[in-house]
């Protein structure tokens, strides 16, 4: 049976509520699809079962695994490409310049889900960058799902996970064989540090960030929580650092702090032209 037209809304209003995203009509498929998990865990028979469960009890724990399941988001190692090709030839190269005297980087990878972006990150700054190797490298990486930030944690992924976007040679010599999946090494691992953190709420004190990968979730978000977001980044960011969103984002028309980064069609931007 489809979700009811009072249901929808129940979720919707939820979701946003609670982190911000905007579940407009015409995404009924999706939260029943995204529902799906849940249910079974749940040991319920449809949609509405756990929307009258939702209804009849005050916000606990299954109100936020419900806004989770709703704001779980695509990802995969090495993502769209582009965007790590600009940061190996352009971004990184002019990052370490400016931060030579203090053999410092700071790099936050925002809605990270299941972590292949931060890890991501890590294996491209191993591989292109030894130096780094003697500098204070920080990668903070945070999402609103717990859930899947313990998955995150545990640096384990389906043999499907690894095959999306990860290089053959990246996967032998990052990663381990465990049953059927794979683990990636403990010294990669380390790099990282996981935070949860709702955009939308106050955020935890973190230290001003050369680099923020911010990509495919300011979509999900009304113009007012963009406008928002944007003003912290402007706090959260060095004067001269970078941000990267995906590439159906903008601060255009939102917040004219930033500028894109002229010639890279990867979505790069700046606070200000150096």
């Amino acid at each position: 049976m489809n979700i009811s037209r009072e249901d929808f809304d129940y979720v919707s209003r939820l979701v946003h509520a609670s982190s911000g995203v905007l579940l407009e009509p015409g995404k009924e498929y999706l939260v029943e699809a995204r529902l799906q998990p849940l249910l079974r865990k749940e040991e319920l028979d449809s949609v509405a079962s756990l929307i009258a469960r939702l209804r009849a009890s005050a916000p606990n724990g299954l109100h936020q695994r419900v806004v989770e399941a709703m704001t779980t988001n695509e990802t995969s190692f090495f993502r769209d490409l582009h965007p790590f090709e600009a940061l190996r030839k352009l971004i990184v190269p002019d990052l370490l310049e400016r931060r030579r005297s203090q053999c410092r980087l700071r790099i936050w990878s925002a809605a990270c889900s299941t972590g292949q972006e931060p890890y991501s990150m890590a294996i491209l700054l191993r591989e292109s960058f030894p130096e780094l190797h003697a500098w204070s490298c920080e990668i903070i990486a945070t999402d609103i799902a717990s859930q899947v930030l313990d998955r995150a944690r545990s640096g384990r992924y389906s043999y499907h996970e690894v095959s999306r976007g990860l290089p053959a040679a990246h996967l032998v010599k990052y990663f381990r064989k465990q049953g059927s999946d794979w683990e990636i090494h403990e010294e990669v691992r380390r790099n990282v540090q996981f935070l949860a953190m709702n955009l939308t709420r106050p955020w935890p004190p973190m230290p001003k960030m050369d680099l923020v990968l911010m990509r495919n979730v300011l979509i999900y978000f009304d113009l007012d929580t963009k406008k928002k977001i944007f003003a912290r980044l402007r706090q959260q960011m060095a004067p001269d650092g970078y941000l990267l969103l995906g590439a159906a984002e903008t601060t255009l028309g939102i917040d004219d702090s930033f500028v894109r980064v002229s010639g890279d069609r990867s979505g790069w931007f700046r606070l200000h032209k150096p």
